[in-house]
């Protein structure tokens, strides 16, 4: 537990850090490049490479004083951002001077861009800092929390919660099964523990916080197992107040320690959902953009094979286990099979056209239509059938915890070598381990590596 919390830790600090070096350092160039065309009408080759060792020199400087930490203040932020902005001049002054390169600048735009840089910086840092607050307030709003447990415990969490900006607290769930009372100090009681599925579905519920004792410690593990199929972020608050903790790494609600169990990065952390989100769409728009003449070719083929729709919109379970309805080109046949069948090797089903566009991949390239759609994502575990997943549900441990995120056109278990048919329940566990592996460690930086290897796994032996 304490090492899916330092994930989620560095999460935050990774997706706080990039998205606001990115804008300030851009600014920061754009600066160096307008004084440079506005004293000498060009802009020289020296002074683009300074712009590229500022880009390059910044990263360690700001990440070495914890510049975009989202713990800190204004004044603390300033002040680390001016010290990190400082170092990475005197690193700047330091291969002038080695390099004897420092004379091929003029003095006059450095000093106006060693100072005026500071201050867009300092500027730009107050809107984004209070965005990303403002942006995770009101995420976290639109999230209907649960409390499990109604003694001490319960009630002083449950408090807590309706004074923070925490979730909207829908009520208390009773762990005891012979407990009657409908309300404990102001608190909705809701019902039983054995109700607590349907009370999940019918108040929409996305965070679920256990406030059970140590002494509860069986039953908490029995329920963390137990919701790990039911989409819900699942918290435990326990009562830790009479042990003395040495290194300990747990969060706290004003206060109330936390232990995280089960919870997904992008609903905990509502900034990584949004950069997520940026980067998909981005790249599936210019995707969509740079493949259109490759997809109006095989839509005509795909036509001409057979007949039938270019289309197949097949139902899958996606993001919290909604039901999806995701695009591919039509590979096979129509065909009147009364259940889902995996496609297999040779399989007659399959039309010339189409063994050709699943070989290559190119029967999946209809997806980013569902990444625009919001649907999807680039990377993510991969959707499989309705029928698929109902059949594994039970038969694998966590199974459904892999649609805690958004499901992805490619994944860390497809440039694993887990793709193709999985016709044992020993390979679907292995993808199913790559899967909750690849939520666990979740950052921008993996979905990018992802997609830079993804091309080199497209003619695996085991597509077909």
């Amino acid at each position: 537990m304490v090492h899916n919390r330092i994930n989620r830790n560095n999460i935050t600090k990774g997706l706080t850090f990039w998205g606001q070096w990115i804008i300030a350092i851009t600014s920061v160039n754009t600066l160096l490049f307008g004084l440079a065309l506005y004293q000498t009408g060009e802009i020289d080759a020296h002074y683009r490479v300074l712009a590229v060792l500022t880009f390059l020199g910044s990263v360690p400087s700001y990440s070495l004083l914890l510049v975009y930490h989202k713990q800190h203040s204004y004044l603390s932020g300033l002040a680390r951002l001016l010290l990190g902005w400082l170092l990475l001049l005197a690193g700047l002054t330091s291969i002038g001077f080695f390099s004897k390169t420092s004379e091929l600048f003029s003095r006059e735009i450095i000093v106006v861009w060693a100072t005026a840089g500071y201050c867009i910086q300092a500027l730009l840092y107050l809107p984004l800092h209070s965005f990303s607050k403002h942006y995770q307030r009101q995420l976290h709003s639109q999230y209907n929390t649960l409390i499990i447990g109604t003694d001490q415990l319960a009630v002083n969490l449950a408090d807590k919660l309706t004074k923070t900006e925490y979730p909207p607290l829908v009520g208390l769930i009773s762990s005891n099964p012979n407990e009657l009372s409908t309300q404990v100090n102001a608190h909705r009681v809701l019902g039983p523990l054995q109700e607590l599925r349907e009370l999940i579905q019918v108040h929409d519920v996305r965070r679920l916080y256990i406030a059970l004792p140590l002494s509860e410690a069986k039953q908490v593990e029995a329920l963390y197992i137990d919701l790990l199929d039911a989409n819900v972020d699942v918290v435990w608050v326990p009562d830790l107040g009479s042990m003395t903790l040495l290194n300990h790494s747990i969060s706290e609600l004003d206060g109330l320690p936390a232990i995280h169990l089960n919870e997904s990065p992008l609903t905990s952390y509502p900034t990584a959902a949004l950069s997520k989100t940026l980067l998909d769409r981005s790249l599936a728009a210019l995707a969509l953009i740079g493949f259109s003449p490759l997809l109006l070719v095989i839509a005509a083929a795909v036509k001409i094979s057979s007949p039938g729709p270019i289309i197949f919109k097949q139902e899958r379970h996606g993001w919290n286990g909604k039901i999806i309805k995701v695009w591919k080109f039509r590979s096979m046949r129509l065909h009147d099979d009364h259940q889902v069948r995996q496609a297999g090797r040779e399989d007659p089903r399959i039309t010339p056209v189409g063994r050709f566009i699943r070989r290559t991949s190119i029967d999946e390239l209809p997806q980013f239509f569902n990444v625009l759609q919001g649907h999807m994502a680039l990377v993510g575990p991969r959707p499989h059938a309705v029928a698929h997943n109902d059949y594994y549900t039970g038969k694998i441990q966590a199974y459904m915890a892999r649609h805690r995120i958004k499901p992805g056109i490619t994944g860390l278990a497809q440039i694993s070598g887990c793709r193709g048919e999985t016709e044992t329940l020993d390979k679907m566990q292995k993808r199913v381990e790559i899967d909750l592996n690849y939520i666990n460690n979740w950052s921008l930086w993996l979905d990018i590596k992802i997609l830079i290897k993804t091309p080199f796994t497209l003619f695996s032996k085991d597509i077909y």
